[in-house]
């Protein structure tokens, strides 16, 4: 097979599984199978620029929004993030971050990286007005109401010094706990109902419902982590800052969250977590890093679907189930 049946090839597979992941919430591979087929399709793609790309799913940071839930544009792009599969690849960013910020001193923020979905969340002076998922990064589906039913996600914000910004986006993580996951299935397996695969995506699935009294006994969770579109807020230099005003206004902020200053903190950082992954009651992946200086941030900017100023360090998978060459679009 030729490189460039290969790209085809890859293409789509890629793009049935990102349906299966994300249109219908019914994985058929692992994560990091899937990580490895989007690998390889970039590496192909990267030595066959003459290839056209346009439609290809490494140009979008997510899925289309399905026709189930009324269509939501961001004003702001919901971007995906590059990944590190390894060491030596979290380091070559570290290196290009020095490289294009002078020598210029860089703190770090950790996060863990919540296996759950991506929303973002609206309000208006200081009032849930709504929310979406990220779809493909540029319109997201609407699940105001299903949203709504999350006990962790606050119809109004607590009031701090002055008045609450014009609009205030929130984004984060739906996610369900593992407690919560366990009980689902029990429930399920009880009334003979299909068991969900993970805790991600008996995430979607809730949030996807139709009746959100649904969504409402799912039990799902919110982590905060960014700020989205504001108009009329406060000014802010760092991330750190902007987790610590999410908090204040009664949104949930992870509390593992550090700043550290050095890329081998960073490293450190990644490696106890990669170790200690099941000591939390929710399932994490890897873990975001994320440049603190807002400033910083401007000056690195985007690639035409990831900021240049974060990137996710990727677990290794616990277990491998499929062979990538025998995957085949059914």
């Amino acid at each position: 097979m030729s490189e460039a049946d290969r790209i085809a090839e890859l293409r789509a597979l890629v793009a049935y599984h990102d349906e299966r992941y994300y249109g219908l919430d019914d994985p058929e591979i692992s994560d990091a199978d899937y990580d490895a087929l989007v690998r390889e399709l970039h590496e192909l793609e990267a030595r066959h620029p003459e290839l056209p790309a346009t439609d290809s799913p490494t140009q979008r940071p997510g899925h289309a929004a399905t026709t189930a839930f009324a269509p939501v544009v961001h004003a702001l792009p919901m971007t995906s993030l590059a990944n590190a599969m390894d060491r030596s690849e979290l380091e070559a960013w570290g290196d290009r971050l020095v490289r294009a910020l002078g020598d210029a001193p860089v703190r770090f923020v950790c996060e863990l990286k919540i296996d759950g979905l991506a929303v973002s969340i609206r309000y208006e002076r200081g009032r849930y007005m709504q929310a979406a998922t990220r779809g493909d990064g540029q319109v997201g589906e609407d699940v105001t109401a299903n949203v709504a039913t999350v006990s962790a996600v606050p119809a109004e914000l607590h009031r701090v010094a002055g008045d609450h910004p014009a609009v205030l986006e929130v984004r984060g993580e739906i996610f369900m706990p593992l407690a919560s996951f366990e009980r689902l299935n029990a429930a399920a397996e009880a009334t003979g109902d299909k068991r969900f695969v993970n805790p991600r995506n008996a995430a979607a699935g809730s949030l996807r419902q139709k009746d959100p009294a649904v969504t409402a006994r799912r039990d799902l969770a919110l982590w905060a982590y960014q700020l989205g579109e504001v108009q009329g807020g406060p000014a802010f230099n760092s991330h750190l800052e902007t987790l610590d005003y999410l908090r204040s206004l009664g949104l949930p902020v992870n509390p593992e969250i550090r700043a550290l200053d050095s890329l081998d903190d960073v490293l450190a950082f990644c490696a106890h977590w990669q170790e200690h992954r099941h000591s939390v009651g929710y399932e994490i992946d890897g873990v975001v890093v994320k440049v603190d200086d807002l400033a910083q941030r401007e000056q690195l900017g985007f690639t035409s679907r990831a900021p240049r100023w974060a990137i996710a360090y990727k677990f290794p998978p616990e277990e491998r189930t499929t062979l990538l060459r025998d995957i085949q679009v059914s």
